[in-house]
């Protein structure tokens, strides 16, 4: 076989999870060469990701690339990939889940403030909304770019703190201390390195499917299932997190109104059984449990 092109961004989170991908293939005697793509998401660092049509704003240009024969897989954090995908693309793999939750980093100068005083820079709706609702009268910034990017505008901008996502961090290998945020549920799939491809190109999926951790897949699907049915085609504060151990699952999930006032969640253990919806049943649940008007609410604000 030909060495197998790796489309990436070209952040160094993302170079980092295509290298990880490359050396999974590489491991399988597989040859590799990574192309670093700019996206739609990487231009424009200066709206907030719900202004611009949050929808594969990450995605779209690796997706453009496939189609166009440019790359033979696409290498994506799967937070970032809508759940409904485009024609003949389809998810092939999924790495093991790292770390998933999210972490808070102060500056300097806001060590000592308790968490009710700080104000917070994010971009992310469900972050907003899920700190919301334990601060009533938290005060945001806008926060866009990668870690890097976002760290050195926590220590030059004017806001206390801002919310990463612990496997950043980890990955790439940053010296800075970090809070445990109990009360945030990540966002669905998060943590997570996952591989798109083209549906006809058989040959190249079944060789990329190989590397591909069961545990995660299952658990990402019921995630990506609860988003699917949840957010009917929109952004939305929502998280979800599945694990399984010892042939039990335990799903952690949650809708939020914007403004955190009103929440609905869900935590429930079970047996898996593989051919359960078992995302769409738990999403269901909190739909008929008032969902439906959160949502109709946040797309109105919104104007979805």
């Amino acid at each position: 076989m030909k060495s197998i092109r790796i489309g990436t961004r070209n952040s160094p989170l993302a170079l980092w999870q295509a290298r990880e991908v490359a050396r999974h293939l590489q491991n399988n005697n597989y040859k590799t060469e990574i192309t670093p793509i700019l996206s739609s998401g990487d231009k424009n660092l200066t709206q907030p990701l719900y202004a611009l049509g949050i929808t594969g704003i990450f995605t779209r240009d690796l997706d453009t690339a496939l189609l166009n024969g440019e790359i033979d897989i696409a290498v994506h954090s799967l937070k970032d990939v809508p759940t409904s995908l485009p024609e003949n693309i389809e998810l092939i793999a999924y790495l093991e889940r790292d770390f998933h939750q999210d972490v808070l980093v102060r500056k300097a100068s806001s060590l000592e403030k308790p968490l009710h005083e700080l104000k917070v820079a994010t971009s992310s709706l469900r972050r907003r909304a899920f700190w919301l609702r334990e601060f009533a009268h938290a005060e945001f910034s806008d926060i866009r770019g990668n870690v890097q990017t976002r760290l050195q505008k926590l220590e030059d901008l004017d806001f206390d703190a801002t919310i990463f996502s612990l496997a950043g961090i980890k990955r790439m290998e940053l010296p800075v201390e970090y809070e445990e945020l109990p009360m945030m549920i990540p966002a669905p799939s998060q943590g997570v390195v996952a591989v798109a491809g083209l549906s006809s190109n058989t040959e190249i999926n079944n060789v990329v499917a190989q590397i591909t951790h069961d545990e995660t897949e299952k658990c990402v699907r019921m995630e990506r299932q609860f988003l699917s049915t949840l957010e009917g085609g929109c952004t939305a504060p929502i998280g979800a997190f599945a694990e399984i151990k010892e042939g039990q699952v335990r799903f952690i999930g949650r809708l939020c109104s914007l403004d955190g006032k009103d929440c609905i969640e869900t935590d429930k253990i079970f047996s898996f059984e593989e051919n359960r919806n078992y995302g769409k049943e738990l999403a269901e649940e909190i739909l008929d449990n008032g969902g439906r008007q959160i949502m109709s609410v946040i797309k109105e604000t919104l104007k979805i």
